[in-house]
């Protein structure tokens, strides 16, 4: 029996050492897939063997995204490890043909790479809404766009969400568009139009309950 799809996961990195939550892995098994956690690369003929066993990528959370920044990071974020912005640069690189899934973090490294911007603190360089937990922030709606691949994902345009983020998107990158928003305009969802890409700025593996489908999609996007 086939363990199904291969899904690389990309992991955090701080003082020399890798972690991951556990939640990210435990969704992608749920949704019927094979979780492999990526190593930290620094070569990209590294990348590409390891990308070479996979049939899916899935970059996760993290700290401040330093690609594409409009403004600066606030001080309660700290900027991504050099080590790993370039790891998950060369594995996103590597893996451009196949089905993606960026999580909060990895929406913003994935717009960032399309040539898209980046707020550094979009509640300070906006009239925004609190949407980092960490500052108070609860779950709240969004909306999503009719015709999307998360519209169909979900089959409705509202979903309730969790908000654990201080950067979000200002403008989306290149061959992208915005399929998902806050009620104060904060973007929350992007993809590709061949539907490749799908990035979300919330947490779905910390409530996997409302949001299997979207795991789903990525196994059944991986498994063509």
């Amino acid at each position: 029996m086939s363990a199904g799809p291969r899904i690389g996961i990309t992991t955090s990195y701080a003082n020399g050492a890798q972690s991951l939550d556990a939640r990210y892995a435990r969704a992608v098994e749920a949704a019927g897939g094979l979780p492999i956690i990526a190593p930290l690369f620094e070569r990209e003929e590294a990348a590409k063997t390891f990308a070479s066993m996979l049939d899916g990528l899935i970059i996760t959370g993290g700290p401040g995204v330093t690609r594409g920044l409009i403004g600066q990071l606030p001080a309660d974020l700290p900027p991504v490890d050099a080590a790993r912005d370039r790891s998950d640069a060369l594995i996103f690189q590597a893996m451009a043909e196949r089905p993606f899934l960026g999580i909060c973090y990895g929406m913003q490294f994935a717009n960032a790479m399309a040539g898209g911007s980046i707020y550094g603190d979009v509640q300070a360089q906006t009239d925004s809404d609190v949407h980092s937990a960490e500052r108070g922030a609860g779950e709240h709606g969004i909306r999503i766009a009719k015709g999307s691949r998360l519209h169909s994902i979900f089959g409705s345009e509202r979903l309730t969400t969790n908000s654990h983020h201080i950067q979000a998107l200002a403008d989306p990158g290149a061959g992208l568009r915005v399929t998902a928003r806050a009620a104060d305009g904060v973007i929350e969802a992007i993809e590709s139009a061949d539907g490749r890409v799908i990035g979300v700025q919330f947490h779905p593996e910390r409530m996997l309950d409302r949001t299997l489908p979207l795991f789903q999609d990525l196994i059944a996007r991986a498994r063509r």
